[in-house]
């Protein structure tokens, strides 16, 4: 009868307290673990102004589908991501339902002068395995994709040039030290703040401790955060084959921007400085793309007007090029003798639709790399939209997270 395989990290459990058993032979020959050595990761990236669906979403479901004009440039990578249609939040049309994207929250928490917000995708990540790596998550780019536990929008990272001094440049000793003191005097300050606050808790309203009781959450969480940082600084930060950016592109700089991004993901996983990140991209202005002499915003509200839609076609095609460049970057890295790809959810879409009119229902939506048993075009009902937030329930499941529920979810996608 075969013998079955005890992970290596078993312990003993009792009374709140963990004791690690030693290494027996069922944990698999000479001790040797069977579990994947390589962490898995989350990749979440959003942009505000939807695709266009006709030239997105192919017309056949299954693996075997003829690609979209927009999906040509990802043939090379079939059999590693899925595009789903027929899926969203079911959100109410408008540019605001751009805070629930990564939240996945019900739709009476997301209206237009009422937002009542939970916790978004990569933070849950970060809040179960940050501490593992220098940076808990990275939130880069812009927009209102990341927010915390207590509904809070966490600010992204918008120079690439910072970015990268924060995860590959060291500073001179003395500038190293001073930055360290930085970190303990703001742990001081925090611990002052902290006991002034508990004690104002004592003599104010009930509403008011409720706010306090907030913002001494917002106070325990930068403590954490204080004291991963000083410890991360007393190790050496990994060194990269890669020149550091010297220009932060701006708006009409859409594609080199992006695919600067794109390539500090690239290094961040590699170097596993963090396994969470959401970067938020997009632009209002006209792109440096050749044939393009709308602005992007002006292209997406095309009200079917075919000299718009063809500028539309221009600049999200080369949009989708460049995350397709970035799926192939992350499949030919190697790691723990696979890809880099295949440990890594990410996760490519949209708050809109149909941008023209501001509909947020049948969202672009690609999953790529990851533990999935990838299907090519998994069609639902593009009326009446299953939630995306089901899918996060498996996104959390490929990081070995045992949950059954994420925001407003209600199941969790089987077809992946």
């Amino acid at each position: 009868m075969p013998r079955s395989v005890l992970p290596r990290r078993s312990v003993l459990r009792a009374a709140g307290i963990s004791i690690a058993l030693p290494m027996l032979d069922v944990m698999g020959a000479s001790g040797v673990s069977h579990e994947p050595t390589a962490p898995r990761r989350m990749v979440l990236v959003g942009q505000p102004l939807g695709m266009y669906g006709p030239n997105f979403f192919p017309e056949q479901p299954g693996k075997d589908f003829a690609p979209s004009r927009y999906l040509k440039s990802m043939e090379s990578l079939r059999g590693h991501y899925t595009v789903f249609s027929g899926m969203s939040h079911r959100y109410p049309a408008g540019h605001f339902a751009e805070v629930g994207l990564f939240t996945g929250v019900a739709p009476e928490f997301i209206r237009e002068n009422e937002i009542r917000n939970g916790i978004s995708l990569d933070q849950e990540v970060a809040a179960r395995i940050g501490q593992q790596t220098r940076f808990g998550s990275l939130i880069l780019g812009g927009g209102n994709a990341a927010w915390n536990a207590r509904g809070v929008r966490i600010p992204a990272e918008s120079r690439a040039t910072q970015v990268f001094k924060r995860l590959f440049l060291a500073g001179t000793p003395d500038e190293e030290s001073r930055e360290l003191q930085k970190v303990r005097d703001g742990r001081s300050l925090l611990d002052q703040v902290g006991e002034q606050i508990r004690g104002l808790e004592r003599k104010v309203s009930q509403a008011d401790q409720q706010r306090l009781e907030l913002f001494l959450g917002s106070l325990r969480e930068a403590e954490q955060m204080l004291a991963q940082d000083e410890e991360w600084r007393k190790t050496p930060k990994p060194k990269v084959d890669y020149p550091a950016p010297t220009n932060d592109f701006g708006g009409a700089q859409l594609i080199e921007r992006s695919r600067q991004w794109f390539n500090l993901i690239h290094l961040a996983l590699q170097t596993d400085s963090t396994r969470s990140v959401s970067l938020w991209l997009g632009t209002q202005d006209r792109p440096e793309i050749a044939g393009v002499n709308l602005g992007h915003h002006d292209a997406s509200h095309h009200g079917q007007d075919p000299a718009k839609l063809e500028q539309l076609a221009l600049i999200e095609e080369a949009e989708i090029q460049v995350l397709s460049e970035f799926l192939e970057k992350m499949r030919t890295s190697t790691e723990g003798g696979s890809s880099l790809l295949d440990h890594t959810a990410i996760l490519y879409t949209s708050n809109l639709g149909n941008s023209s009119s501001h509909d947020n229902n049948n969202l672009p939506i690609i999953l790529a790399g990851g533990d999935f048993r990838h299907q090519g075009h998994v069609v639902f009902n593009t009326k009446e939209n299953t939630k995306l937030s089901n899918l996060f329930v498996r996104m959390l499941h490929h990081m070995n997270f045992e949950v059954d529920h994420f925001g407003a979810s209600s199941g969790v996608i089987s077809e992946v």
